[in-house]
């Protein structure tokens, strides 16, 4: 059975009794609106630990837009029913109140690698991912948090801030999962226009094919995408495009 817990200090107590019985967590950080690709995630934690929670929570403080948050989906009971038919050990709903008692005064703000693609295309983002992606790991002390490969420049950041803060915690990063047009599988893509749909796999494909960046870019207009930016960054190509009012990012593996 699914217990579901919304204060973290109740939670921290229940994490307290596995430790003491020597049981280990992993943690699936997730925004609600689950998939596919979380479920993926899901069944890597289950598999690799004791016991797994996952965490719903749509983080306002990294939504640049207010009406993008406003439209982000939220389906808390379709969510807690496909955590409960995997058969998930523990779910945490905090409250905004509980995360961000001090009002997002103290922050987490990574000086180098978050200033670019995202990070330039979206200034301050990566301070509000980085900041509740703390919280959350000293809330679960989870021996593991499992992190998409997606959105890759959010990995190696989380990954590089759990090293720099001495974390406990292991950031285990998993592959991204398609739709079988190739098309990542995000929870924004529910809002995709049916047309917008139809066009939507072109992204990955382009990112996948083109010789570089710049013809990457000019593929992409030609097939109707607005493009944040394309770059290739220590063997990956990574992208990001709107089509209608929905933004897209993915990222390919590129050489050897």
């Amino acid at each position: 059975m699914t217990a579901v817990f919304e204060n973290p200090s109740t939670w921290r107590g229940e994490r307290l009794q596995q430790t003491r019985a020597g049981l280990t967590l992993g943690f699936v950080p997730t925004m609600g609106a689950l998939h596919a690709g979380h479920l993926s995630m899901v069944r890597r934690s289950r598999a690799e630990n004791d016991r797994t929670l996952v965490s719903i929570f749509v983080n306002p403080t990294q939504f640049d837009d207010p009406d993008d948050l406003a439209r982000y989906p939220r389906t808390l009971d379709t969510d807690l029913e496909m955590l409960r038919r995997e058969r998930i050990d523990f779910v945490l709903l905090p409250a905004e109140a509980d995360l961000y008692r001090d009002g997002f005064r103290f922050r987490v703000t990574e000086t180098e690698r978050s200033k670019t693609l995202e990070g330039a295309c979206r200034p301050g983002h990566f301070d509000a991912v980085l900041t509740i992606v703390l919280k959350l790991l000293q809330i679960a002390e989870a021996d593991r948090a499992y992190f998409g490969e997606k959105d890759w420049q959010q990995l190696e950041l989380v990954r590089d801030m759990a090293a720099a803060f001495f974390l406990r915690t292991e950031i285990v990063p998993c592959a991204t999962v398609r739709e079988p047009d190739g098309l990542a599988l995000s929870s924004r893509n529910r809002r995709l226009a049916p047309a917008d749909r139809h066009k939507a796999p072109q992204f990955f494909r382009v990112l996948s094919t083109a010789p570089t960046p710049d013809a990457a870019v000019s593929e992409l207009r030609r097939e109707g995408f607005i493009v944040d930016y394309v770059d290739d960054h220590e063997g990956r190509r990574l992208g990001a495009v709107r089509l209608g009012e929905v933004r897209l990012i993915d990222n390919v593996t590129r050489g050897g």
